[in-house]
Parts: structure tokens; C-alpha cells; sequence
């Protein structure tokens, strides 16, 4: 098998998440090389292993026949590039403009959210986010942004449509985003909490779920909220 994709925890690794679940549930073949963090130390086996595929030594990471691409946005665009019969993102040029600068705005943003709400899929932690809710108005603020954007591009899609109908990249995106916002009880209009369980039902992110419950790692620094793992 040609394509290799490099990954890091997956209870916790949002950037990992996007490529395998737009991968999977795209039907993309390639084989999973799972690097369990330990450390982001220069001298953590993490660190060492993953500077030894790629430069900046963070996962995520495709690898095609012998070719590193990393960064979640830059490797989605290549599959895109690879695979046009898998129409990963919308066949409109106008929608599909669009579809990329929600990722591009994932990207680079929401911050707050992504900082204050780290992913953690095994964990039910809704009385930390009803803290942070309260207490982080940058949180308020991203989760507002959020809910401006997914409302606009849910309004011209059926009632059980993706952001831009059929599954693309946008969705994959966005599937950390909705793991967050079950992990921390964070609050959204009825359409969007609809939208929210319709990805998270989506069978690539039930695979990579499944995979992050039976991980049953802690990872203390991944968890500043928390002294230990739930009790089972």
C-alpha cells in the first residue's frame, strides 16, 4: 500500500482526526502508523520518531511512496489532487471556494476554543465547560462564530445535509469541533446540535471513536482539568 498516514493519540489528536476520518469514510486505502505521544520534548521518542518523517515533527503526516506531506490542510488538498473520483470537496467552484475557507478559518483560528477545550473523546467533562463557558469570553466568542457559519451553510441544505450536502473535507474539519462540543456540553441551536450528531454517527468518526475509547491512555499534560482518567 502506497499512502502511509502518521498519527498521534487518537482520544486526543484533532489534527490526526481530520485526514484519517476524511480518508475512511471516503474510502481512501492506506495504512495507519500510530505514534502514541509521550512528550513534545526535543528528546521525547514522540518528537525523535516523527522529526524523522517530517521536519516540523508534528502529526499529522501522509506519506506517498517515499513523498512526506504534512499539515492536515496541505495533506487533504494532495488526496484531493490524488483522488478528484472522490469529490472531497463540493463539485461547485463556488461552494467549493467557500468549503475552503471555513477549513482555512479552522485552521488558523478559533483559538480560544481549540485552547481552552482540548479534544478529548473518552472524557464527559461538562462541568469544565460550563466554567469556561462562563469565565473565557473568547470561547463565547469563537463559539459564536461557529454557530454564525454552520447556521448560513446548514440554511441551503436539507434537513439531514453535511455543511455542503454529501460528506467533503469541511466536515472532516469540523468532526474534532463536534467531539468538542459533546465532550464539553457547549451550547447550540437545536439545528446545529442535529448537525453536530449526524457527523459524529458518520461511520469514519465511529471508527476513530471506537479506536480513542479503547486507547485508555492518560496523558497528563494533554489534561490539566483532570487528575486521572474517568473510573471505567
Amino acid at each position: 500500500m502506497s499512502l502511509q498516514l502518521i498519527i498521534g493519540n487518537k482520544n486526543y489528536s484533532s489534527w490526526s482526526m481530520r485526514p484519517w476520518v476524511l480518508m475512511r469514510q471516503a474510502g481512501i486505502q492506506f495504512e495507519e502508523v500510530q505514534i502514541r505521544f509521550d512528550s513534545f520534548d526535543a528528546d521525547s521518542e514522540f518528537k525523535r520518531r516523527v522529526t524523522a518523517i517530517n521536519p516540523v515533527g508534528k502529526v499529522p503526516a501522509l506519506i506517498d511512496n517515499g513523498l512526506a506531506i504534512w499539515d492536515s490542510l496541505a495533506i487533504a488538498e494532495y488526496l484531493a489532487e490524488r483522488f478528484p473520483d472522490k469529490h472531497l470537496w463540493p463539485a461547485d467552484p463556488r461552494q467549493r471556494a467557500r468549503a475552503r475557507s471555513i477549513c482555512a478559518e479552522m485552521h488558523s483560528g478559533f483559538s480560544a476554543l481549540r485552547n481552552h477545550c482540548p479534544m478529548n473523546i473518552e472524557a464527559s467533562l461538562p462541568e469544565v465547560g460550563q466554567l469556561l463557558w462562563r469565565d473565557q469570553a473568547g470561547l463565547r466568542a469563537d463559539m459564536a462564530r461557529l454557530i454564525a457559519m454552520w447556521t448560513e451553510l446548514l440554511a441551503d441544505q436539507p434537513a439531514d445535509g453535511l455543511l455542503f450536502g454529501d460528506f467533503t473535507i469541511a466536515d472532516a474539519f469540523f468532526a474534532p469541533v463536534c467531539s468538542r462540543i459533546r465532550t464539553y456540553a457547549l451550547p447550540v441551536p437545536p439545528r446545529l446540535d442535529a448537525y453536530v450528531d449526524r457527523v459524529l454517527a458518520l461511520p469514519g468518526v465511529q471508527a476513530w471513536t471506537q479506536d480513542a475509547l479503547a486507547e485508555h491512555d492518560f496523558i497528563a499534560f494533554d489534561e490539566p482539568y483532570r487528575l486521572g482518567p474517568d473510573p471505567a
